[in-house]
């Protein structure tokens, strides 16, 4: 049977599948295609040249006249991080819940796009159509609020994208995950779920929100000093247990990064922290006494440049830590981002605090993930007659594929740029498509690949020589020439000097006609340097020359 691309049904990831974060999905229905989710990652010690990663977009940015939209389940910043940088290359609708697009709106306007932008806030549980995709959205509990699941309705049978949910009865904003509405999604019958797959080595369930908050409660009061808790800034949930604990405990909240506070903004705007009085500002939190103050602050994957991460090095402006302070980790700790955590760990033991964590005897965290009960839970309510396991590293996919294979699912083990054609049968992977990631510099995108990066990165492990030399028209060299090698001498060491000798004899060496012509010359004279460093150093050194003819 012969089929064309205007008649089929197909799933492909771009980020986000083989992988934690940067999540971009994106469905092709008859020739048109969809996306879900846009987020970023980290680049953590696999790549410490670049902090925040987004995944290739070239693919779907070749193709954006087919491109009808993009829905986002929810407020996370592997799922929507990467919009703002990303929109300008794919230039569609968005849609999105009305806290997810709260928050979408102040990272666009940061980015100068608001004005740009067509933003639709979907109500809740809704269905509308999106170009020739009819789209349900199904409330799922998670970490932050208004997480929505996705099924998509089409003549090929439905898929259903779970985006990232759990079960809690108890999740204390919003209701828990609409167990009845996959029920009836199952009755159906639904082709395939696409599912994540975070936690599907976790046995068990992934415990309730409602637990935290007794947990940070009865901690919380019985701590003396100042107290500061770091948590992810769009958990609402989370951030509003904390500021419970603390007003039971007699202390006021202060609230420390920017994220935070644009989080709390677009929760009161989307009506959540009714009852919550406002947060001090930074400025506020030094002058109140120690046992009357507790700070929320970001930094909970160990970021170089947020709150936390300076109160550590004590080097924020408004706040410090120290003996007799508690610093709480009300958050988990994303794989890829370990020794920058214990790093900022380390610091806080040193300044004299206490610092508990998840795996300390205080429940202070929960997953937002389904563990396997969760998941086989909702592999009964759905039934779906193949599944597509996201959202994790491959561990996480295989273990998940072989849970669903207990269900009567056919599992489907694909990563990034796979195109999964889901209808007509066969179902299978039909192509594979460029993907991969990009690093976010300033206002650029930057391939990891790249002429840019393999510098930085060269740099980073072998250090950098800078060379300045002076020659007259005939390609003598005039005076002395300057060296300077951050990361390989101090300045001024005796090495540099040395070098600098060395290069201005091979460039006195090298034939009168390639010394009179100014590219050749310099070319040379890096060459020239390079190989004056590689006999005093065993190593490859990012090297630049400046040549001045006088």
């Amino acid at each position: 049977m012969t089929f064309h691309i205007t008649d089929d049904l197909a799933f492909l990831p771009l980020g986000g599948t083989g992988e934690i974060g940067m999540n971009l999905n994106v469905y092709r229905l008859d020739g048109a295609l969809l996306a879900v989710d846009c987020g970023i990652g980290f680049g953590g010690s696999e790549f410490p040249e670049a902090e925040i990663l987004v995944p290739d977009p070239a693919w779907l940015a070749e193709r954006r006249d087919k491109l009808v939209g993009m829905v986002i389940t929810h407020a996370h910043e592997d799922h929507l991080g990467a919009v703002a940088a990303l929109w300008p290359l794919l230039r569609c609708p968005l849609y999105a819940s009305p806290f997810a697009a709260a928050v979408l709106r102040r990272k666009l306007g940061e980015a100068g796009l608001l004005g740009e932008v067509k933003l639709h806030t979907v109500p809740l549980a809704s269905r509308v159509l999106v170009g020739a995709f009819d789209l349900q959205f199904y409330r799922v509990a998670h970490s932050v609020p208004e997480a929505q699941a996705l099924a998509i309705r089409t003549r090929h049978g439905i898929v259903l994208h779970t985006g990232d949910w759990k079960l809690d009865a108890d999740p204390l904003i919003g209701p828990p995950t609409d167990e009845a509405g996959f029920a009836a999604l199952g009755a159906e019958g639904v082709l395939a779920m696409v599912c994540d797959s975070t936690n599907a080595l976790v046995d068990g369930y992934s415990g309730s929100e409602a637990d935290v908050r007794v947990a940070l409660t009865e901690l919380v009061a019985s701590l003396k000093g100042r107290v500061a808790v770091t948590c992810f800034a769009t958990n609402v949930a989370r951030v509003e247990s904390i500021t419970r604990a603390a007003m039971a405990a007699g202390r006021r909240v202060a609230l420390f990064g920017r994220s935070l506070r644009n989080a709390d903004a677009a929760a009161r705007e989307t009506g959540y922290f009714k009852d919550i009085p406002p947060f001090l500002d930074e400025d506020e939190a030094g002058y109140l006494p120690d046992d009357e103050l507790l700070i929320i602050c970001t930094g909970s994957q160990g970021e170089p440049r947020s709150a936390l991460a300076k109160i550590a090095a004590d080097t924020h402006p408004q706040i410090s830590l120290g003996e007799g302070d508690t610093v709480i980790f009300s958050s988990r700790m994303i794989p890829g981002n370990e020794k920058a955590i214990m790093a900022v760990e380390s610091a806080l033991f040193r300044a004299g605090c206490r610092v508990i964590t998840p795996d300390s005897e205080h429940p202070v965290h929960v997953s937002g993930h389904p563990a396997k009960e969760e998941l086989r839970r909702l592999y009964e309510l759905v039934k779906p007659r193949h599944a597509v396991p996201v959202h994790g590293e491959w561990r996480h996919l295989q273990q998940h594929a072989a849970l669903a294979r207990d269900f009567g699912a056919i599992p489907h083990l694909i990563e990034d740029g796979d195109m999964l054609r889901l209808g007509p049968d066969p179902v299978e992977v039909s192509e594979t498509v460029q993907s991969g990631k990009l690093a976010v510099d300033g206002p650029r995108l930057l391939p990891l690949e790249g002429n840019v990066l393999g510098a930085r990165r060269r740099m980073l492990f072998n250090g950098v020589v800078v060379g300045s030399l002076a020659v007259d028209e005939a390609g003598r060299v005039r005076g002395v020439p300057q060296i300077s090698a951050p990361g390989l001498f101090d300045q001024g060491e005796e090495a540099t000097n040395q070098i600098a000798a060395d290069l201005a004899r091979l460039v006195n060496d090298l034939p009168a006609p390639l010394r009179r012509e100014d590219t050749a010359l310099r070319e040379a004279a890096r060459t020239a340097l390079r190989k004056a460093i590689g006999r005093r150093v065993r190593k490859r050194p990012q090297v630049e020359l400046h040549l001045l003819r006088v």
